[in-house]
């Protein structure tokens, strides 16, 4: 079992100069993670479907507290609401603020417990500021991790800052199979975020379109390098012209694990294809997306072994249908297993060719 880790920082609020502990978190789940793991520990209960009723649970959770409820959930947590504000008489309005209405979110007791009876702490070394890339989008595309040659790369975090001319600070694309570039065009670089115009270096193959960005910094002239890598990988848009066999969905390996061989399409036409791991059956759904985080999506194709595929449209796309060839499935689940947490997304630009 993982231990709570903790780190002694400065409490800024004492005189004399005192220290507190801060827990520092090994990383942030949410309900992807939650799904993964509930299958895991109970085979009965399918990935999917505990991913689909999670956000159905606090959508509840919200719609009883909207309509004047509170909710509790035995042993485990309380939301209620709260009113801030100050009334001069008991037959005052309410002061007209957005902030008026606060929810409150508490755990139980038997539930703290549970926590303290079993958690172990680890002590961490105390450190100086660290860099820290916490986010990554293209500005043009609106699309999370995607690294873009035609549009500009927005980097969020803390302790970003440096100084362009400083030699010894920089920001880095590396190509995970080939290529390393030093960026040289910044729009704008503070502690919490950097904008930037990517120089994207070239890999072995055209399908290695897999990137990590890097960001060093040094906040004294002779202090200590920090280094920053964005958890994440990013991915630059392919280029697919049918019956070319250009790969695509693969990291920095020699050979494609999925190519694409055919499509039924009307003109050239941006869209994504996404490939979902099925954490419990250990398969994989693969489905064509709009250019928009929850827009328009086609059906989603079961996926189990190497061999061709079919994957069709969705509403108002000219690309009617997507024709695949998987050429190793065990290599590719495995990556979308380790290296993108479930679910991987490439940009394909399709041109419909002479």
């Amino acid at each position: 079992m993982a231990k709570i880790q903790w780190r002694p920082v400065v409490n800024a609020l004492t005189t004399p100069q005192s220290y507190r502990a801060q827990v520092v978190p090994h990383n942030t789940a949410g309900y992807d993670e939650m799904a993964a793991d509930i299958s895991s520990a109970h085979p009965n209960y399918n990935a999917e479907l505990v991913r689909s009723l999670a956000p159905l649970i606090m959508e509840w959770v919200q719609t009883r507290m909207i309509n004047g409820d509170q909710v509790t959930l035995e042993d485990a947590v309380t939301f209620h609401t709260t009113i801030v504000g100050r009334l001069d008489s008991p037959d005052a309005s309410l002061p007209d603020d957005e902030e008026l209405l606060q929810v409150k979110v508490y755990a139980s007791r038997p539930f703290v417990l549970g926590v303290r009876k079993e958690a172990r702490l680890e002590r961490l070394p105390m450190n100086e500021k660290q860099p820290l890339i916490t986010s990554a989008e293209d500005t043009k595309l609106k699309l999370a991790n995607v690294l873009n040659p035609g549009g500009v790369l927005h980097l969020t975090g803390s302790n970003l800052f440096f100084e362009e001319d400083d030699p010894d600070c920089e920001c880095v694309l590396e190509g995970t199979r080939s290529g390393k570039t030093k960026q040289s065009v910044f729009a704008s670089i503070s502690n919490s975020e950097i904008l930037l115009v990517p120089d994207i270096p070239a890999q072995a193959n055209a399908w290695n379109n897999e990137y990590t960005v890097t960001v060093t910094t040094q906040y004294t002239e002779h202090g200590t390098q920090r280094t920053s890598t964005y958890r994440r990988k990013l991915r630059t848009p392919l280029t697919v012209v049918p019956g070319n066999d250009d790969g695509i969905l693969t990291g920095r390996a020699t050979s494609p694990y999925v190519t694409v061989t055919g499509a039924a399409l009307a003109a050239n036409e941006t869209v994504r294809i996404q490939a979902v791991l099925d954490l419990h059956l250990g398969e994989l759904f693969f489905n064509l997306l709009d250019m928009k985080e929850g827009g328009e999506e086609g059906e989603a194709v079961r996926v189990t072994a190497d061999g061709p595929y079919t994957l069709s449209g969705f509403a108002g796309s000219g690309l009617t249908g997507l024709d695949l060839t998987v050429n190793n499935f065990s290599a590719l689940s495995e990556m979308i297993r380790n290296t993108y947490s479930g679910r991987l997304v490439d940009v394909l630009n399709m041109e419909a060719g002479t």
